[in-house]
């Protein structure tokens, strides 16, 4: 069994990534036959278009991972944009890709509505995001609620592909942790970059607690009841504790826990959690990350052209 997941260098990782994607993908380590994650660095292109943020970003990312326990010896990774079979392999799936199924992504429309530029790039995102999971026949692809849409849109296209042509592609299956498919932010929204409402893993301790004590609650008075279904607080709080330890929790709130004491005890417990990872990060040299994308773009570069070496001969070409 193979899984793969990527994620975008466009900014620092913060809680969403860590619980949505890093945790998961370290499960997966252990109980998957190999397991792939790549620097989504073309994607970025869509957003980033600063040469020097990106280098930095794609170094930063990589160094993240690697401080929150991902082993290089067991999970390949690597640098999407060093690997050109995923840009020939796009432009094949495009071939056979109908225009409604892209007309109907949800992540589309929702970008344009923030203000990303409405680029051809961005509108075939979740073709090129099927040629990342499809290259390197993933089985499992570990993905935030709202990212699912985009693996099916996936396996649309590798079922058409494979009827069209020859049984090349495997299909893919998501993967979604219920009590973590949207971890809100600091306004209650879903943590996104793009929002501007997470809280960092890396960042210094001081902007870490700034942004917990900016978490937007509602009017409720400093001894009233408080619902934690409700409250972005626990919702955040919860993800860190077992289910005795969220009942109990939950039961405080009920019983009238401060908002402000709350936050207290969020950052306390984040600092606490993180403290190991930001120790090992700051141990971590850049030649670390050169040694280890050199290695993991290596075995991607191995698989994603036996890949092609398919789906050229499916399709005609040499």
């Amino acid at each position: 069994m193979r899984v793969l997941s990527g994620i975008q260098p466009s900014g620092s990782l913060h809680l969403g990534n860590y619980f949505g994607s890093i945790r998961p993908n370290l499960e997966w380590l252990k109980k998957s036959d190999e397991s792939f994650f790549f620097i989504a660095d073309l994607h970025a292109l869509t957003t980033m278009q600063d040469a020097a943020k990106l280098k930095q970003a794609r170094e930063d990312i990589v160094l993240d991972y690697l401080a929150c326990g991902f082993d290089p010896d067991k999970a390949v990774i690597f640098e999407q944009s060093q690997i050109p079979e995923h840009t020939e392999l796009l432009w094949i799936l495009s071939t056979v890709t109908p225009m409604g199924l892209l007309e109907r992504a949800v992540s589309y429309k929702d970008k344009v509505q923030q203000g990303i530029a409405a680029s051809a790039g961005l509108f075939t995102y979740p073709v090129l995001m099927a040629a990342d999971i499809l290259l390197y026949q993933t089985n499992i692809v570990p993905v935030g609620r709202d990212q699912k849409q985009h693996v099916e849109i996936a396996r649309d296209i590798a079922t058409k592909f494979n009827r069209t042509f020859d049984e090349v592609f495997t299909l893919p299956e998501p993967f979604i942790r219920a009590e973590v498919s949207v971890v809100p932010g600091t306004d209650g929204r879903k943590m996104s970059k793009s929002y501007g409402n997470t809280i960092p893993l890396f960042a210094e301790e001081s902007v870490i607690k700034k942004a917990i004590m900016g978490i937007q609650t509602d009017s409720k008075g400093m001894n009233d009841p408080k619902d934690p279904d409700t409250c972005p607080i626990f919702q955040i709080h919860r993800l860190f504790l077992d289910k005795k330890e969220s009942e109990e929790m939950a039961g405080e709130y009920r019983n009238g826990l401060s908002y402000a004491d709350a936050k207290k005890r969020l950052f306390e417990q984040v600092m606490e959690v993180l403290k190991p990872l930001r120790v090992r990060r700051s141990a971590l040299k850049p030649k670390e990350v050169s040694q280890v994308l050199q290695q993991g773009n290596a075995r991607a570069r191995d698989l994603a052209e036996e890949t092609m070496q398919k789906v050229r001969k499916a399709v005609g070409l040499r």
